[in-house]
This record gives C-alpha cells, sequence and structure tokens, in this order.
C-alpha cells in the first residue's frame, strides 16, 4: 500500500470517528469548554506515529517537513509540540487542529474498558466536574448500551492500516517525529506528489 493510500484511510477512520463523536455529543450534551487546551498540557501523552501520518504528509507537500523535524529533533518539552498556549491557565489550541492524532480526537468523548469488561467514559477532570449532571447522565446511557467511540475499536482499525507503526506507542512529540521520518523517508527515492495547493 503506497503512503498516499494509508493517509486517505487514516483520514477516512478520522472522519468516521467524527460522525460517531458529534452523535454522542449530541445525545450527551457533553463539550469542551471554549479555549480550553489543559488535556494537551499533560507532558505523558502516548500515541503512534501512524495517526499522526496525515499530518506529517500535508506537512510535506507544504514544505515544512524538513523544518518541523529539525525543531522536533531540538524540542525540550514532553507538551505536544503542536500546542500553543495562549495564557498560563491552561488556555490554548492546537497548531494543527484538522490534522491531530487519533489519541487527540477520542479523549473527551470515548470510552476504555474496565477490568469488569464494563465501558467508562475517558474524559477529563474539568468536563467530570463542571459538567457533572451531564457526565453522570452519559455514564449511565453507555451503562443502557448507548453508541460511543471506543478506544481499543478505533486502534484496531488504525492497526489494520499499518500494522509496524499502528503498534508504536511513544511520548507525542516522537510519534510526531516518527511520522515526519516516515514520509521523508518514503519520497527519499520516489517522485514528489503534488503540494497541497496544487491537489485544489
Amino acid at each position: 500500500m503506497t503512503l498516499p493510500d494509508k493517509v486517505t484511510l487514516i483520514e477516512q477512520l478520522f472522519h468516521q470517528l467524527e460522525k460517531e463523536t458529534s452523535a454522542f455529543q449530541n445525545n450527551t450534551g457533553l463539550s469542551c469548554l471554549s479555549g480550553c487546551g489543559r488535556c494537551c498540557t499533560y507532558p505523558d501523552i502516548e500515541a503512534s506515529p501512524l495517526e499522526f501520518l496525515p499530518w506529517a504528509f500535508h506537512l510535506f507537500l507544504n514544505g515544512g517537513a524538513e523544518r518541523m523535524l529539525q525543531s522536533l529533533r531540538e524540542i525540550k518539552t514532553a507538551t505536544c509540540a503542536n500546542y500553543r498556549p495562549l495564557t498560563v491557565v491552561d488556555q490554548g489550541h492546537c497548531n494543527t487542529y484538522k490534522y491531530r492524532g487519533l489519541i487527540c480526537r477520542l479523549f473527551g468523548y470515548a470510552a476504555n474498558t474496565d477490568k469488569y469488561g464494563k465501558l467508562r467514559l475517558a474524559t477529563c477532570k474539568i468536563i467530570k466536574e463542571g459538567q457533572a449532571e451531564n457526565f453522570a447522565s452519559a455514564s449511565g446511557k453507555i451503562s443502557q448500551g448507548i453508541s460511543v467511540p471506543v478506544f481499543t475499536e478505533y486502534y484496531m482499525q488504525l492497526n489494520q492500516i499499518d500494522f509496524h507503526l499502528g503498534n508504536i506507542i511513544v511520548p507525542v512529540n516522537k510519534a510526531l517525529r516518527m511520522a515526519l521520518e516516515e514520509v521523508l523517508q518514503y519520497y527519499a527515492y520516489r517522485p514528489l506528489p503534488l503540494s497541497d495547493k496544487e491537489c485544489v
């Protein structure tokens, strides 16, 4: 499978998740606070290089891959390199929101299976406490069988696109770096694809 084919399949998976997440939000009333970026500030976020392949491919098409790769090699913080803080009180935004990874898309509106086999919503303290009534209602609906994105199911679907890259789970900045390296290596001896602007 070619790298652009993988990117297309990943983007299709993200589109499917977007629809499922929107339906879950509509059914539960849960939502992120505007401008909140606290979940992006945690230094122990882990991801696979595969989920950032669309991001890396987009950067490559627009001539920014090598510069970003160099920045990632020099970065000193464990916080995601694509997070842009606005204030010191955990407000900010993703610099590449359209191309964010699977972990970024799942957290807050997806469930994990606990040790008893029950689905539990994986969301932040801000939503749990600030939207306590909706959170309790959503948890009840999940136990009653409402459709909710599930972490393991989406990562299994991602792994089917590229088993090797999908099974590497590393700190987020390393995942970003590996995704860029994968794209740059792929095109080291292949004709360059059209840029995003030329594709329009």
